[in-house]
């Protein structure tokens, strides 16, 4: 009980004031679709569209240089928009040099763990970049990214209707047709009580 009046204090000081932040991610944990919600208001982002995740987890190191889209997925992935070497450089050599760079995030792009995603990178629309990719160049529309650097492996379309076959052959496929959203608190423990059942049968 307790707990939850500190969570719903820390939250309405977080979104209202911008005050407590590190103890709002601390205590309340938010949800990606609530952190993004948060950033929407206070993250300092060039532009964020609707429907958006982001885990709290996500690193982005210059937010004026970040344009997101609507329905764009971050998992526990880095958006760097500069280039960290620039400070040594002009010691080193005495010079007086900048290296920053926009990232472009078009509609409805996931972002993987452990991605990162250098500047001057535009993304998108409809692209996926996988867990761990390197991405320093653009990813064309449509297209699912891997590696290091980060590489074209295949399409999101082809991906898309190949899970949507396999997913018809799933044992708890009747659930999945009635879910509403990308998650459903009621039918979860249905879900989960089902993959169970079915990845470690008796």
């Amino acid at each position: 009980m307790v707990r939850r009046i500190l969570q719903k204090i820390l939250r309405y000081f977080a979104f209202k004031k911008r005050k407590f932040v590190g103890l709002y991610i601390k205590f309340c944990q938010p949800g990606n679709d609530e952190y993004a919600d948060f950033l929407k208001l206070h993250g300092g982002l060039h532009f964020m569209g609707k429907g958006c995740r982001i885990n709290y987890t996500s690193n982005i190191t210059d937010p004026a240089y970040v344009s997101i889209g609507n329905n764009v997925t971050l998992s526990d992935c880095h958006l760097i928009g500069h280039d960290g070497v620039v400070g040594m450089l002009n010691v080193a050599y005495g010079m007086k040099l900048d290296s920053v760079g926009k990232i472009d995030i078009k509609d409805n792009v996931f972002i993987g763990h452990g991605a990162i995603v250098l500047g001057n990178v535009t993304i998108g629309p409809n692209a996926i970049v996988a867990a761990g990719a390197v991405v320093n160049k653009d990813v064309a529309p449509g297209d699912i990214v891997g590696g290091v650097p980060a590489k074209p492996i295949g399409r999101t379309e082809d991906l898309a209707l190949r899970l949507k076959a396999n997913t018809a052959q799933l044992p708890w496929a009747h659930l999945i047709a009635q879910r509403e959203g990308a998650f459903d608190a009621e039918l979860e423990p249905a879900l989960l009580k089902a993959r169970v059942a079915y990845f470690y049968p008796d």
